[in-house]
């Protein structure tokens, strides 16, 4: 199951790609695939026929995970809420 991701690059826009599990913390890159910008086009820096490709940590700042590995199990997760005091 691949995992989709937004990969937020120093000094650049974040695109959107797919990984197949997360990264170790102990790699020197990661490996990604069908990267492409929020809207769903194309990067202006990818080739035509790409299927994946390795980006270094030094040039990433952090990666969002959309969903993730324990989607279906949030027991612990506290969501936040508003008490609206106009419902009673």
């Amino acid at each position: 199951m691949a995992l989709q991701v937004v990969v937020h690059i120093h000094n650049e826009d974040p695109f959107v790609a797919e990984m197949e599990h997360l990264p170790d913390p102990k790699d020197n890159f990661v490996a990604i695939s069908r990267p492409r910008r929020r809207d769903g086009k194309s990067l202006s820096f990818i080739t035509d026929g790409m299927t994946s490709m390795l980006y270094p940590w030094s040039r990433i700042a952090f990666i969002e995970v959309i969903g993730g590995e324990r989607d279906g199990n949030a027991e612990g997760v506290v969501s936040f809420f508003r008490e609206d005091s106009r419902a009673r």
